[in-house]
């Protein structure tokens, strides 16, 4: 897209013939939505977790006794039953050689010897009703030793910081460092100018619309386990719930119906899945969970948490020379899944953002508190590693008096393939072209006028601008499968899922314009675990990239087979036949319709299966723009207009990839402005435990989000698809502190920038 397209673009994207609107979206307009709470089940029993109170505690004597005489009750299940059952504890799937130096401390489905963290699990209450369980959990007197506790990650990382572990000495998991640090130094040696930053990237949880539930069921006949989730992963659920229960993989089955929303916390493993279905299968009953939303708030994995110090090394012209980060970053109690890669692997891929710096070190260090661990959360990683760098660009424009987009486009990685100085291979980009048509489309040669005009009124006004590098892969790798159904309709399977993205009309796009066929032909069947072998869920904005990949090559492992058969029909060489338009034809003329081979030959000969071993990262890209006015008298903070112009490579539908966009930036303005997980640092209780303490945005807080597309594809997978599900999250809040800095005429504020925050900025005694 070139400037003088700008103004059109939200027009063209309606306009465009790819733009299609999501076709799942009739069936929950129409109240047809069927999540876990709607799943008949008159003869599960009802799950009630007794959770610590305390944050730091020595786990004493549990007594059940009066809990298990309450009329309905039929079980009390504690650590030490599932202990002696010989359960092991959840897994983490880094690793030591991913992650060096990183140690997992044992994390069970119901807290053993010790509790550390407020509303750890420490029992399970079944019963014949919600209300008995509930009544029988108040009743399940537990003695516990308090001990002291620490919530804050420098802190816990501080000589004698109360220890979690006796085998973490100091409460650090491990030392990542990536990078030259002497070639680092050496530049700073030599720096013109130099400026740096301490950076907090403050906790927040993913709230999603459907809290965190389970169904567990054992089938006593063929003896399979089946958990009825609402999450993100089947495949990776099966994993490691195989791996806690010491069985085979394909004795159990993981099933999703529709999920209302997850963001990389339904990705991963939680202790009550685990004690679940142990205790399905202990009962021979079906059980159900459905989280309250004080429990997701307490125990479902928070995200981002950490803080960093950084510094920008900069040469005489304003050239980057170097880039040195320091991180200390949260994981709370335990060592989640996936936590460690938010503070390690995700970052790295992404730091330095769309710059070409030739030095970069990075060190990080990983810290345990007595808070909820930290997992994946919308980007993991690479939105805190573009915060770092854009804030720094920011700080130095402002030292060094230089116009803030010039000093980006001096320094943009222009030549590709490009290799980051933390061996990151970029294939392809155009930096420049995102920032010149976001200056032209957000008419910034005319931000003074606006910011006088805010002055008339007794506001202050800025701007902010930045940029963004997303690392999109996810989990590598993935499958894809094409299956004849029997009502006629061709089904189409992958091993990710669709959790809001739109994936039942992306897909059946990808499938028509490869078939021919009308895109009411294909359905999408998925987040069942027996579907097919292997799968790497949602997340890591992957769904296209990798599994659409995976998609394209089962469609051409089905148009293979059916040309074998078209060739049968028409007896001819297969290799002679063309095909177009949903009809094979032969030299002579001779043709046959692809739904009359469907027809001929059926599931038997037509069910195709592929395997995407492709595991490069892509990189999606983008400049954002944005406005936002400050009321000095109170410290409220106005966003008037937020501008993204990115590049996501070919999309497949504009529409589509613009609502999901749009969805997060939302969240990325969330947390810059309102949303923030906060502890008492004396007892370690959760002080943002409800909406009532948890801000999150709404419509009245948001301008129209303006997104515009300057699509640039790449050639590391057929579909030229980059991957768009975590780009605004990414992009959003260093734009948006930007703008609330340069409002205040201050070089950094830290999130979330809440109306008392940027009053003590305003009155010049932020504390």
């Amino acid at each position: 897209m070139t400037p003088a397209d700008a103004a059109a673009a939200p027009d063209l994207i309606f306009r465009d013939p790819r733009s299609r609107r999501r076709q799942e979206d009739q069936r929950f307009l129409r109240g047809e939505g069927r999540y876990l709470e709607d799943l008949p089940a008159p003869d599960a029993l009802q799950a009630v977790f007794v959770r610590s109170p305390h944050a730091h505690a020595v786990l004493g004597a549990i007594d059940a006794a009066e809990a298990r005489a309450l009329p309905g009750v039929v079980a009390v299940i504690t650590g030490a039953d599932l202990l002696t059952a010989g359960l092991r504890p959840l897994p983490c799937a880094m690793s030591a050689e991913v992650v060096n130096g990183l140690v997992a401390p044992p994390r069970h489905a119901l807290a053993v010897d010790r509790v550390r963290h407020v509303g750890e699990p420490v029992a399970l209450v079944l019963a014949d009703t919600l209300s008995a369980a509930r009544d029988a959990a108040e009743l399940v007197a537990i003695d516990y030793e308090m001990l002291a506790s620490v919530t804050d990650n420098a802190a816990a990382l501080l000589p004698g910081a109360p220890e979690l572990y006796p085998e973490i000495p100091g409460n650090c998991a491990f030392h990542f460092r990536r990078g030259e640090p002497e070639k680092v130094a050496a530049a700073f040696a030599t720096a013109a100018h130099q400026v740096s930053l301490t950076l907090v990237n403050n906790r927040v949880t993913a709230a999603p619309l459907e809290n965190r539930g389970v169904l567990a069921r054992h089938d006593t006949a063929t003896g399979r386990l089946h958990l009825v989730v609402s999450g993100q992963d089947v495949h990776g659920l099966r994993r490691d719930l195989a791996h806690c229960l010491s069985l085979p993989p394909e004795r159990i089955q993981v099933t999703c119906p529709d999920v209302g929303g997850g963001f990389g916390m339904k990705n991963v493993l939680h202790p009550e899945y685990v004690a679940l279905l142990w205790a399905a299968r202990q009962l021979g009953r079906p059980l159900r969970w459905l989280a309250q939303r004080m429990e997701d708030f307490s125990t479902a994995a928070h995200g981002r948490d950490n803080v960093s110090t950084a510094r920008l090394a900069l040469d005489a012209e304003g050239k980057f020379l170097a880039l040195e980060v320091e991180i200390i970053g949260g994981l709370g109690a335990y060592v989640s899944a996936l936590g460690p890669g938010a503070h390690t692997t995700a970052p790295m891929a992404a730091m330095g953002g769309v710059y070409a710096i030739p030095a970069v070190a990075m060190s990080s260090r990983g810290a345990l508190t007595n808070t909820t661990p930290v997992d994946a959360y919308r980007g993991a990683g690479k939105p805190e590693a573009n915060y770092i760098i854009e804030r720094l660009i920011d700080v130095a424009a402002l030292q060094l008096g230089l116009d803030r987009a010039e000093l980006r486009a001096r320094n943009f990685i222009a030549r590709f393939p490009h290799v980051s100085a933390l061996g990151i291979p970029m294939d392809t980009a155009r930096f420049h072209d995102n920032l010149a048509t976001a200056l032209k489309a957000a008419d910034h040669a005319g931000f003074p006028a606006r910011q006088a005009a805010s002055a008339a009124k007794g506001r202050l006004r800025g701007l902010g601008l930045a940029c963004f590098l997303e690392t999109s892969r996810g989990a590598p790798t993935e499958e894809g499968a094409i299956r004849i159904l029997p009502e006629g309709k061709i089904g189409l399977l992958t091993g990710t899922q669709s959790n809001g993205q739109g994936l039942a009309t992306s897909f059946a796009q990808i499938a028509a314009s490869r078939l021919g066929l009308p895109e009411d032909c294909f359905t999408l069947m998925q987040a069942d675990s027996d579907l097919l072998p292997r799968g790497g869920g949602h997340g890591g904005a992957r769904s296209l990239p990798l599994a659409g990949t995976a998609l394209v090559l089962a469609l051409d492992v089905f148009l293979g087979k059916a040309r074998a058969l078209a060739a049968t029909l028409l007896q001819a060489d297969p290799a002679a036949l063309t095909f177009a338009e949903a009809r094979f034809t032969s030299p002579d003329g001779a043709a046959v319709e692809l739904r009359r081979i469907i027809e001929h030959g059926g599931a038997a000969a037509l069910d195709s299966d592929a395997h995407n071993p492709n595991d490069q990262i892509v990189f999606p890209n983008g400049c954002h723009l944005a406005e936002a006015e400050v009321d000095p008298e109170t410290g409220e903070v106005f966003l008037q207009s937020y501008l993204a112009v990115d590049d996501y490579g070919t999309m497949v539908n504009p529409l589509l990839t613009a609502g999901q966009v749009q969805g997060g930036l939302a969240q990325g303005i969330g947390q810059a402005l309102l949303e923030a997980i906060r502890y008492d640092a004396e007892s370690g209780q959760l002080l943002s435990a409800s909406l009532n303490d948890y801000c999150l945005p709404r419509a009245a807080d948001l301008p129209w989000l303006e997104v515009l597309f300057n699509e640039h594809p790449t050639a590391r997978n057929p579909l030229g698809a980059k991957g768009a599900g975590q780009a605004g999250c990414i992009g959003a809040p260093q734009t948006v502190v930007g703008a609330v800095a340069d409002a205040l005429g201050l070089a950094h504020l830290d999130m979330p920038l809440t109306p008392e925050r940027v009053w003590r900025a305003c009155q010049g005694r932020l504390t």
